[in-house]
């Protein structure tokens, strides 16, 4: 056996060697729930349960006390340790086919992560800082979920946003760790850096939304209208209606309008200022600064 063919079948058995021992990275489908706190509970009731029509479920989450149903999705509040806090958002989850290969591949990155635990809803899931110290959970579901309620305003959670001020260093655990994709990004601002960056899931259409350029120290206004959760709707204008009939009226910051990704989005926010976005599944116009680069989500 000559020299060449003898480094190539060493390099190969090499490759072979690696890839039996690297872990694979399982599919991440999307998001499964988003958890806040509130010093309000009965005006969490109203805005999920009246006004947007969600179901309500039992709590199954340690210190939870409202769970509302988008599909089989949900949104999550338990009190606020520390009222003068103003940040409201406890953490995002995201879906996995695959918890425990999931976690090892994540250990096999030199990601510090928690064990992998049990809910009363079956679900499996673990916690892991993202770099800047977002609570992120990753979860695995063996139930389906329960029908949604006849009149919801929505059935399907599209995204989730938050204050970022290290793109790079989250670029690395989202896209280059996780595998989470472009969708969209954009600015204010002419000839600006991005203030938006949506960074789809690898196997879905849901997406992380980079909240970016905001100061160090934010209101719980400022704060609430960055950690934010959004709800797709096929047709602004009948989910208005909806929510007319159940008793809300436009006023204020609560207007529908055309964002600068093109697409009619309504905000409301809950009792502590945490904004509840809604928004349509596809553009009506075209993108501000750049085009989408992902599939739109569906209902």
């Amino acid at each position: 056996m000559n020299k060449f063919l003898i480094v190539l079948l060493v390099f190969v058995l090499q490759l072979t060697s690696q890839s039996q021992t690297a872990p694979q990275r399982p599919r991440i489908l999307g998001i499964d729930h988003v958890s806040f706190y509130t010093t309000a509970p009965d005006g969490v009731k109203k805005l999920y349960g009246d006004v947007l029509g969600l179901t309500a479920a039992e709590p199954v989450e340690p210190g939870g006390t409202l769970r509302y149903l988008a599909g089989a999705q949900w949104v999550g509040y338990s009190p606020a340790p520390d009222p003068k806090s103003t940040d409201r958002m406890d953490h995002v989850a995201f879906r996995t086919d695959n918890i425990a290969a999931l976690r090892k591949y994540l250990v096999a990155q030199g990601i510090k992560v928690s064990q992998i635990q049990g809910r009363s809803d079956h679900s499996l899931f673990f916690v892991v800082n993202d770099p800047e110290g977002h609570k992120v959970e990753f979860v695995e579901r063996t139930q389906s979920p329960p029908a949604p309620a006849a009149e919801a305003v929505s059935r399907h959670m599209i995204h989730t946003g938050f204050v970022i001020y290290h793109r790079d260093a989250e670029d690395h655990f989202y896209r280059d760790l996780l595998g989470f994709r472009l969708y969209w990004h954009g600015h204010a601002k002419p000839d600006t850096s991005d203030d938006w960056v949506a960074m789809q899931v690898p196997d879905g259409t849901d997406w992380l939304e980079y909240m970016l350029n905001q100061p160090q120290h934010m209101d719980l206004q400022l704060t609430g209208v960055m950690n934010h959760i959004s709800f797709g709707v096929a047709d602004m204008k009948k989910a208005q209606a909806i929510m007319e009939k159940h008793g809300w009226k436009a006023h204020g910051d609560e207007q529908a309008e055309i964002g600068k990704d093109g697409k009619w989005q309504l905000d409301v926010f809950d009792p502590d200022l945490s904004r509840v976005e809604l928004m349509e599944f596809k553009n009506v116009q075209k993108p501000c600064c750049n085009d989408f680069t992902g599939p739109h989500p569906t209902e």
